[in-house]
């Protein structure tokens, strides 16, 4: 009988390893080896029964039984051929994934060699770059050193004897960290510092060194310039040489944390800030007593920080209680206690506290007219910024005198009183909005007059009450005024006066279609600016 053969099915032939494949492959091949044998040894032997028989029907038969042998053994041939070529291919993808895993191997070993490069690299790096950073800090150290040894020189010669100490009174207990308008302008008076050391004597007596007022005058230089990386290890330096030497409960230590803490401020570093004043207020408050211009001056501080990150309602009470000191120790009518009204006025106005605000701003404008004069800048700030909180509630009537007044004592300040040839800018741009389509051509203002003088009024706070007054009359409808205000402004702030300039005011107000062309439709508000000034000022 026939033999068939039988191949595994190809689903099978996945599932075997590849050590199986080539294992049942040689068994197979085996087989038909034998298989073949078998089929030549039975067709020899009907080939000679053939020879043998004589009958026809049986040597037919036996013909009939041979060519099927040889087909058989051709097909056993045929499969012998196969399972050979399916031997051949198992050894050919053997030697594949052989270099295949050899390939993968070598990869692997690039990348791990790729990694160990890159984090030579990395650290090759990280020492040049602490090698550059211990090269800054030892110069930087270099520097700080030759500054103390010049503050020890210079401590040598101010110091004052003891005599001095128990029998004067200690002058400029408190600094501004950094300078409010009035230092800046020349403009500020002595006199509140030295009725606020007056007090700190009264209260204890403690001085601020000079060493670290040249120490905080250096500060700020390095601050101002962006210089951090130089301003806060001077900083730590100086306050690791101050614990060493005083302690940590010590008010020369507080003084160094405070400038610490608003060069941290500076730096959007609130948390590490709040702490560092924190730490000095407690410190104070310890050694100086609760209720020493020292801590009011910490106190408000720490409740301008919370201001900058929007916690009104957490400054609040700090500012209240800074504002009490300084009442209680300065008196009610001291600039200071003005300027602790304006700061806790913006945190009142912040949350919508508008009768508070008023309050405050009221009482410190009564204060800095009545103890700097009506022409002290922080006047027309605090005017400006209540007009702006009577904006917030609709008063708009009110807003707009308190704006008129600043311009007026601007103009009057400058170029002498009003009359009817000297005129402040509000009153031509309200003349020049009632008269505005009547003979364009033949208008005085040609002549310049008080137009070309009030451009020659270049203030910061000027030049927002004109933006503010001008966003008040555009909302209601005085466009032509608004235009005028917000153009002198613009002018006055950028370009000065020369010739060519004045000629183009004169371009201006003959022009006025050229005006309303350059109008923008905007909301009349949109542009009210607030006056912070020194109202957000930082003490030592």
């Amino acid at each position: 009988m026939m033999s068939t053969m039988v191949y595994p099915r190809e689903e099978k032939l996945e599932k075997l390893s590849q050590e199986e494949i080539i294992s049942n492959t040689k068994l197979v091949i085996q087989g038909l080896e034998a298989l073949k044998n078998e089929h030549n040894s039975i067709l020899h032997s009907l080939l000679e029964t053939i020879k043998c028989l004589k009958k026809d029907e049986e040597a037919n038969l036996v013909h009939e039984k041979s060519n099927l042998l040889r087909k058989s053994v051709e097909m056993i041939e045929l499969g012998l051929g196969e399972a050979q070529v399916m031997m051949a291919l198992s050894n050919h993808l053997n030697a594949v994934e052989s270099e295949k895993q050899k390939l993968r191997a070598q990869v692997r070993r690039l990348c791990q060699e790729n990694q160990w490069l890159r984090d030579e690299l990395a650290n090759t790096q990280q020492k040049l770059q602490k090698s550059e950073q211990s090269v800054a800090q030892l110069e930087e150290e270099k520097k700080h050193l030759e500054f103390m040894n010049q503050l020890k020189k210079y401590d040598e010669d101010v110091s004052p004897t003891q005599d001095e100490k128990d029998g004067e009174t200690p002058k400029d207990s408190l600094d501004d960290l950094f300078p409010n308008d009035e230092e800046e302008n020349g403009q500020g008076m002595q006199h509140p510092h030295n009725s606020a050391a007056v007090a700190a004597a009264q209260q204890g007596g403690y001085e601020i060194p000079a060493r670290l007022r040249t120490l905080h005058n250096l500060v700020i230089q390095y601050a101002s310039q962006g210089r951090y990386e130089v301003a806060v290890p001077l900083c730590k330096q100086a306050l690791e040489d101050l614990e060493k030497t005083s302690g940590h409960d010590h008010p020369d230590v507080a003084t160094m944390l405070n400038i610490l803490a608003l060069v941290y401020r500076d730096q959007n570093k609130y948390k590490e800030a709040a702490h560092l004043l924190n730490d000095a207020l407690s410190i104070r408050e310890k050694t100086l007593g609760k209720d020493h211009p020292a801590v009011a001056a910490t106190l408000n501080n720490l409740a301008v920080l919370y201001g900058k990150r929007g916690k009104y309602k957490e400054a609040e009470p700090l500012c209240k209680r800074a504002l009490e000191i300084r009442e209680k120790v300065l008196g009610k009518d001291h600039p200071d206690v003005a300027k602790q009204l304006n700061n806790l006025a913006l945190l009142c106005q912040n949350q919508g506290k508008y009768e508070e605000v008023e309050y405050y701003y009221c009482r410190a404008l009564e204060i800095y007219e009545c103890r700097l004069g009506p022409d002290d800048p922080n006047v027309a700030k605090t005017k400006n910024n209540l007009a702006s909180c009577f904006l917030k509630q609709g008063k708009y009537k009110e807003a707009e005198i308190l704006y008129k007044e600043i311009l007026t004592r601007a103009h009057e300040k400058e170029f002498g009183s009003v009359d009817a040839e000297n005129k402040p800018i509000w009153m031509h741009a309200e003349e020049r909005e009632e008269s505005k389509g009547k003979n364009r051509d033949n208008t005085p203002y040609g002549e310049y007059g008080g137009w070309y003088k009030a451009c020659k009024v270049n203030s910061p706070t000027v030049n927002t009450t004109l933006r503010n007054l001008g966003a008040l009359y555009r909302r209601q409808g005085k466009l032509e005024a608004a235009e005028t205000l917000e153009e002198c402004a613009t002018r006055s702030r950028k370009q000065g006066i020369d010739p060519i300039h004045q000629s183009r005011v004169v371009e201006l107000l003959k022009d006025g279609e050229g005006e309303k062309e350059r109008r923008r439709s905007r909301d009349s508000l949109s542009s009210v600016k607030y006056e912070s000034g020194s109202e957000t000022g930082e003490e030592a």
